[in-house]
């Protein structure tokens, strides 16, 4: 054992049992360390103590949700739409006023019921709690709430009982103990006087009388809770729209300035006029400013775009509770899976029988299965049990004696008559025990021992069988070797996560000997790590070395982990830019599922697991991630192409009227039309949910630069387009020779703005929704095409009979779509011009950096 694995086993954790030759001195420590004895503590005593400790329960630390609600009304995009509001309230224009506010409480209240993860998690750790306890008080045992126990109670535990607080066993015979949830150990720990046994684990056979050592947030499982609660990594979609936020804030305020400077320099130097109206037009320009800088349904958009996802997932049986964690999930290239009920079954079989001596791999089986009671729910009997239950002779047999397991003896023996009155006994039990039971001779020893050893070493668990004729004299019948087998479906979607860029990593509570056996089976790669080795001190500290951070980068998986590990493994790989999904299914997965970017619950999860997941599974095994991550990345583009188109639009809107104010001193487009653009550019995009568009083949990611370079770039040219537009309107308004073939006022001329702003805007979301012309496929959804069309309809119908707006001729209207068509077909060409430009750049980047690296 290694030095580093030695310190681990020192930790107090579940699975890492200190070897204590003398469990009465260790029992007798804890008496004296805990100021109690066998005949547990007083009453007084207890309330006095209580008050010191608190209650065995779990604290919440998490943030209220008043203060979770005000975050969405704190931010760059909400700083923004609250100026807005302000500057409408000023100036009276309650109309502008109700819709801005109307929007800023909308995007709230959707993103406030989307939030509350830490909350339900914690809940679900505390469900995980033993309510009631049979407690030693005052020399008489009586039941109590679990919450009352403090540290010194002396407790009884029975099979059933999950167990009240982290304790000491200081009598009784045996105890077996289920920590699946806590360590994810695919079996039951057999427990004795002087072992520790955990709060929150399941005592499932045997009765035993322990020592509270630890209640609430000190146990084991509390610091499982606590992790939860300060686990959780800010999602990429909320610091895209973050970012997206602040770079069109910047360019508003850069705007404003323009916009107040050059009025001012009008008013003050050039008129030398001032007045509190003309104070009140400057402010107008900036409240249109503001609200065409603002992409007021952006978070609205996203929610309700990735709500969509989210019930199409729904159909595919994987429940999303956060809906961020769609696009996370679509850039996810590190899946961390657990092992045990995820990857594998969490169901042990018989994988072969290797008989000894004369015996045959049948006599294996039969003598297994007779040193078993029928009625045993133990894992271990369960699988031996299925193996032989087509063997007519066993139920002839009749069993007259049996002894069961034990943590000393290690073993059950059965006393069997069979149908001729003969009486024999059977054994089953650890390797070693059996060995010691039959004392074979020298040679028959030394290839028991090396099978055990080559079994273990494979990571099978051997099981030794034993018979004997008179119940003083056995022989060895053979080895039976047991594993958790992996699910029929895991090597395919471990295949097909491959396939799309997703490295899986096995992260186990098992030995690695075990995981390696997995590993090799679903072809994961044989660089498994043990946890302890990688972590040693580090996690400690609050902050990962580079060489941790590098070792967990390089490692296939790890074992022997622990709930601090998993999390720390997150973390270690979010630290190195990577997009972690996880996956699990007990409360020591909890934290983990919480931290990771996207965690994922497989079906059958702990109510810990689920509350801590942002995606949940409803069928068994993992292939439904492969499909979830297919349509979370064909909705991750979906969400792209909407933040093009959007911030191309809102640029063409805010320096069209910065432009037209500053050299023409003419407002294009009036604050109500910026609030209907919005109503009629995103509502009906919300249909972009249903688009048609390919899953990517790698795992994608927010490039923040990259998105706001291409939406700028195409922005600038709708800036061209719309200017373009703008300078023939005035021209037009200003020649009476053009007015008589269509007669257009000022007024009008806003109107065939505000047309040419809702007919060009859809036309450009058509440009810029494919990397490929629009004239190829995959074409526009039926649902996205009809939603735009209808809206057309509306704005057409709007600037026709004049809602809101100054009413234009048809022949303007045609005038305008015709425009608007034309400059689709060079927005498309330019738009590939640029993408070519922009790939062989890259590429010609990933040359230079491959060439630099060697």
């Amino acid at each position: 054992m290694s030095e580093s694995t030695a310190k681990a086993l020192d930790r107090s954790t579940p699975s890492a049992q200190a070897v204590t030759p003398n469990p009465a001195a260790q029992i007798a420590s804890a008496y004296r360390e805990y100021n109690s004895s066998k005949n547990g503590l007083s009453s007084d005593e207890a309330k006095r103590r209580l008050a010191q400790y608190g209650p065995n329960a779990l604290e919440d630390h998490t943030e209220s949700k008043w203060h979770k609600l005000l975050l969405y009304f704190w931010g760059p995009l909400p700083f923004l739409i609250e100026a807005a509001a302000v500057i409408s309230a000023l100036r009276r224009d309650w109309p502008d006023f109700a819709v801005v506010t109307g929007l800023l409480l909308y995007n709230a209240i959707v993103g406030f019921w989307q939030d509350n993860k830490a909350a339900n998690a914690l809940a679900a750790l505390k469900k995980g709690l033993a309510p009631r306890a049979r407690v030693l008080r005052d020399g008489q045992w009586a039941a109590q709430d679990a919450a009352g126990l403090v540290p010194g109670d002396v407790v009884s535990i029975e099979a059933g009982q999950i167990i009240p607080a982290d304790l000491i066993l200081i009598d009784g015979k045996y105890l077996s103990c289920d920590q699946a949830a806590l360590t994810g150990e695919s079996l039951p720990v057999a427990k004795k006087v002087g072992d520790k046994v955990y709060s929150g684990s399941i005592a499932k056979q045997g009765a035993m009388i322990g020592l509270v050592t630890a209640t609430g947030n000190k146990t084991f499982f509390g610091r499982t809770a606590k992790l939860v609660g300060a686990a959780g990594a800010a999602s990429h979609s909320q610091r895209a729209v973050t970012q997206v936020g602040d770079f069109l804030l910047l360019l508003a305020f850069a705007l404003a300035i323009i916009l107040v400077g050059v009025q001012c320099y009008r008013q003050l130097v050039v008129a030398d006029v001032w007045s509190l109206d003309e104070f009140g037009k400057i402010a107008q320009y900036v409240l249109v400013l503001l609200i065409a800088s603002i992409p007021v349904a952006l978070p609205a958009v996203m929610s309700v775009t990735m709500a969509i996802g989210a019930y199409t997932l729904s159909l595919q049986k994987a429940i999303v509770s956060r809906l961020s964690a769609i696009e996370e999930l679509a850039g996810v290239d590190v899946l961390c899976s657990d092992k045990t009920g995820t990857l594998t079954m969490n169901r042990l079989t018989v994988e072969t029988e290797i008989p000894f001596g004369s015996f045959t791999a049948a006599d294996v089986v039969l003598g297994a299965a007779l040193a078993t009671q029928k009625s045993s729910e133990d894992a271990i009997d369960v699988a031996i049990l299925s193996v032989a239950k087509s063997r007519a002779d066993i139920a002839q047999m009749k069993q007259t004696d049996f002894v069961p397991f034990d943590p000393v003896n290690k073993r059950t023996v059965a006393t069997i008559v069979d149908p001729s009155g003969k009486t024999r006994h059977y054994a089953k039990g650890a390797p070693q025990a059996i060995s010691g039971l039959a004392k074979p001779d020298a040679d028959l020893l030394s290839r028991y021992q090396a099978t055990v050893s080559e079994l273990a070493g494979k990571g099978y668990r051997a099981l030794g069988v034993a018979r004997s004729d008179d119940g003083k004299t056995w022989a060895i019948v053979g080895l039976i070797s047991l594993m958790d087998p992996p699910r029929p479906d895991a090597k395919a979607t471990i295949d097909a996560a491959k396939a799309l860029g997703v490295n899986v990593k096995m992260v186990t509570g098992d030995d690695v000997a075990i995981g390696d056996q997995i590993a090799a089976q679903l072809d994961l790669g044989d660089h498994l790590l043990v946890a302890s080795d990688v972590f040693k001190d580090d996690g400690k500290s609050g902050a990962l070395s580079a060489s941790v951070m590098d070792a967990v980068e390089r490692a296939d998986g790890f074992g022997r982990v622990f709930p601090q590990h998993k999390y720390e493994i997150v973390k270690a790989l979010q630290a190195r830019g990577h997009i972690v999904g996880m996956t699990g299914d007990g409360v020591n997965d909890a934290p983990a599922l919480k931290q990771a970017d996207c965690g994922i619950a497989v079906s059958g999860a702990t109510d810990a697991a689920r509350s801590a997941a942002a995606l949940i599974l409803t069928a068994p095994g993992l292939s439904t991630i492969v499909n979830a991550i297919g349509v979370a990345r064909q909705i991750f583009e979906r969400i792209e192409s909407y933040i093009y188109y959007r911030v191309a639009m809102t640029l063409d809107i805010m320096v069209l009227v910065v432009a037209s104010i500053v050299l023409f001193q003419f407002q294009p487009i009036t604050a109500i039309m910026i609030v209907a653009l919005a109503l009629l550019d995103d509502i009906p995009i919300m249909t972009i949910a249903y688009d048609n568009v390919p899953a990517a083949e790698q795992p994608v990611r927010w490039n923040i630069q990259g998105i706001l370079v291409f939406a700028s770039f195409m922005g600038l040219l709708s800036v061209v387009e719309t200017f373009g537009l703008l300078l023939i309107g005035l021209r037009w308004v200003a020649d009476p020779q053009l007015q008589d073939m269509i007669r257009l006022d000022a007024a009008q001329l806003q109107t065939v703005m505000f047309l040419q702003l809702a007919v060009g805007g859809h036309l450009l979301l058509f440009v810029v929704r494919t990397k490929r012309s629009l004239f190829q496929p995959p074409y526009p959804s039926a649902r996205l095409f009809w939603a735009i069309v209808a809206t057309q309809v509306v704005a057409v119908v709007i600037c026709l009979v004049g809602v809101g707006v100054s009413a234009i001729p048809l022949a303007a209207i045609v005038a305008v779509w015709i425009y608007c068509l034309l400059w689709m077909v060079v927005l498309d060409i330019l738009k590939l011009a640029f993408l070519r430009a922009a790939a062989a750049r890259e590429h010609g980047l990933a040359r230079q950096r491959i060439s630099l690296a060697s």
